[in-house]
């Protein structure tokens, strides 16, 4: 009797880590798949970046744009993208924060 408990515990065991090699090889194709079709979302465009952005509204924000060696500056609603300037002097890159750094700058503040 106590054999055909421990069977049935191993069946189930053994049905479960199947199901999850399932998931995790499905996890796996899509993920190879999102790469390999074309427009993918995750994919980063090298020639098109935000250079800078602010908030001037609950849902608007005026953004400048770097598309190849030209900057735009955008006019940003929840309904519209418009083009308000083309910019004739590129702003200067503003370089990556590095969140170490941000992360004990926002501790030290929190301290005082």
């Amino acid at each position: 009797m106590e054999s055909a408990a421990g069977t049935g515990t191993l069946g189930a065991l053994g049905g479960s880590l199947i199901a999850l090699l399932l998931v995790v090889g499905l996890i796996l194709l899509l993920a190879w798949l999102l790469r390999k079709l074309p427009g993918g979302a995750l994919r980063a465009h090298r020639d098109l970046r935000v250079v800078a952005q602010v908030g001037v509204g609950v849902r608007e924000r005026v953004v400048v744009v770097a598309v190849g060696d030209t900057q735009l500056l955008l006019g940003v609603t929840s309904e519209n993208v418009n083009l308000l300037h083309r910019l004739e002097t590129p702003l200067p890159e503003q370089p990556a924060a590095d969140f170490r750094a941000l992360l004990k700058r926002t501790r030290e503040e929190a301290d005082r």
